[in-house]
C-alpha cells in the first residue's frame, strides 16, 4: 500500500498552469493542490523525477487573481487515467511568492 509522504498542509486549487521544463517548450497543465513547499499538477506528458523547470500558475488571493512562477523540481510522476499527476517541489521561491502562497493557504 502506498503512503502519502507529503508533509505540510495542502489546499485544493484548480487553475491553469504552464510548465516550462529545461530544454522544452511551454506546455499547459492544471493544478490540483498546493502546499508551502510545492504544487501538484495534471499534465499530458511524462516527466522524470529530478527534472527541473519553471512552473507558472494562478492563485486567487483576497479576490484577486495572481500569477506566480517558481523554479521547481519533479518529485514524482504517476500515470493516472489519461494524464500524469506530477508533484513539483519549489526551489528557492522568492519572498513575494511565498507570502502569496502562505496567504492562500490560511
Amino acid at each position: 500500500m502506498l503512503v502519502d509522504q507529503r508533509s505540510g498542509a495542502r489546499k485544493i486549487v484548480r487553475s491553469k498552469a504552464v510548465v516550462v521544463m529545461d530544454g522544452m517548450p511551454p506546455m499547459q497543465a492544471r493544478t490540483l493542490d498546493i502546499s508551502g513547499g510545492g504544487l501538484t499538477v495534471t499534465f499530458d506528458h511524462k516527466l522524470s523525477t529530478g527534472d527541473i523547470g519553471m512552473v507558472s500558475f494562478e492563485l486567487f488571493v483576497e479576490g484577486k487573481a495572481q500569477v506566480l512562477s517558481c523554479r521547481s523540481r519533479v518529485n514524482y510522476c504517476i500515470f493516472s487515467g489519461d494524464h500524469f499527476k506530477i508533484g513539483f517541489q519549489f526551489m528557492n521561491p522568492d519572498m513575494a511568492t511565498m507570502a502569496t502562497i502562505n496567504k492562500f493557504l490560511r
